[in-house]
Order: C-alpha cells, then sequence, then structure tokens
C-alpha cells in the first residue's frame, strides 16, 4: 500500500487557532446573540477579510 503524507497539517494548525482567536474576539465585541452567531460566521472566513485589507492597503 502506498502511503500518503499529509503535507498541510501545520498550515491547519494555524488556521485553527486563528479561528478560535477571531471567534473569540468576534463574539466578545457582540452585542446581542444574533451578533454573536455573525461573529461566528466571520470567524469562518476571516483569512478573507485578511487577504481583502491586505490588498487594499497595497493599492491592489
Amino acid at each position: 500500500m502506498k502511503q500518503e503524507i499529509q503535507k498541510s497539517a501545520p498550515a491547519s494548525a494555524i488556521y485553527c487557532l486563528g479561528f478560535i482567536g477571531a471567534a473569540i474576539y468576534f463574539i466578545s465585541h457582540a452585542a446581542t446573540f444574533w451578533m454573536g452567531v455573525l461573529g461566528f460566521l466571520k470567524a469562518i472566513v476571516w483569512p478573507a477579510f485578511l487577504v481583502y485589507e491586505a490588498l487594499k492597503y497595497l493599492g491592489m
């Protein structure tokens, strides 16, 4: 049997830690339950916000 090696494990760990941190940040700043739910959804896609703001800053 051929073994496949997981090469993206460190990236997955960093994304997971970022997700947890973003979820804590967004949920702790929520004023209502539904804002907390929205914060959780934002935490799922936080890399998209990061890339968008970085490209906006760089003027691209």
